[in-house]
């Protein structure tokens, strides 16, 4: 299978891999993205994609499965072209672009000046619970929510830039507004199969009533950050 230009696989713990996953998603290309704990099936689908970039936690890459994982990519004579990448939530991944392959490859996109890395401009909040939302009118996970966005995971394919219609529902009633993906990437759950989570940020969407929503749903704020 050929080169895929601008493709990163991300490896990392459950914990830091959402975080990490949307930095990545943000400032890179089509991104895959794996828990620790099924580092097979990163391998699988580094084989098969061949990206240019590993990114690998840390934390991870000091184990003896991310040894074994390291010693795989560096023995395999069709992944010469591929970098290897120590990250944590610290990294810059603006900075991890792929470098211009000297084969004939296409040159990478430079990485967007560091004055134009996202920054949050509102309280985001985590559901206490499972909470469901509809994307395009099929069912979705929606994992946090500020006044902006909204993060979700779906096994419908979303991709950046694509206009969508959200539904928000409970006892209270219906809230309809429309957004755009900022940013997306495919995740190979082992139990639920290829899903893609998304950040979606809000067009339209009512700041009051979304801030009603989040205090019924018993929210817990991650983080707050102004721009």
């Amino acid at each position: 299978m050929a080169v895929s230009y601008g493709s990163i696989v991300l490896v990392a713990s459950a914990a830091e891999l959402p975080a990490l996953s949307e930095q990545a998603a943000h400032a890179l290309g089509q991104l895959f993205a794996f828990p620790d704990t099924d580092a097979r099936r990163a391998w699988a689908v580094i084989a098969e994609r061949r990206p240019t970039i590993i990114a690998l936690e840390r934390r991870f890459a000091g184990t003896a499965r991310g040894q074994a994982l390291i010693r795989r990519i560096r023995t395999d004579q069709s992944l010469t072209h591929a970098e290897i990448k120590m990250v944590s939530p610290e990294t810059d991944f603006a900075r991890l672009a792929p470098p211009s392959l000297g084969d004939g490859g296409p040159a990478a996109p430079a990485p967007p000046p560091s004055n134009q890395r996202v920054t949050r401009r509102a309280p985001r909040f985590r559901m206490a619970s499972m909470v469901d939302v509809l994307v395009e009118g099929r069912t979705a996970s929606l994992i946090d929510l500020s006044k902006l966005g909204a993060q979700v995971v779906s096994a419908t394919v979303l991709k950046p830039s694509r206009r969508v219609r959200l539904t928000l529902s409970d006892e209270r009633g219906t809230l309809r507004f429309s957004g755009v993906v900022a940013w997306a990437f495919l995740e190979i759950s082992p139990t639920r199969g290829p899903q893609y989570r998304a950040g979606i940020e809000f067009i339209d969407a009512r700041h009051a009533a979304l801030d009603a929503y989040c205090a019924r749903q018993m929210c817990r704020e991650v983080f707050d950050v102004s721009a």
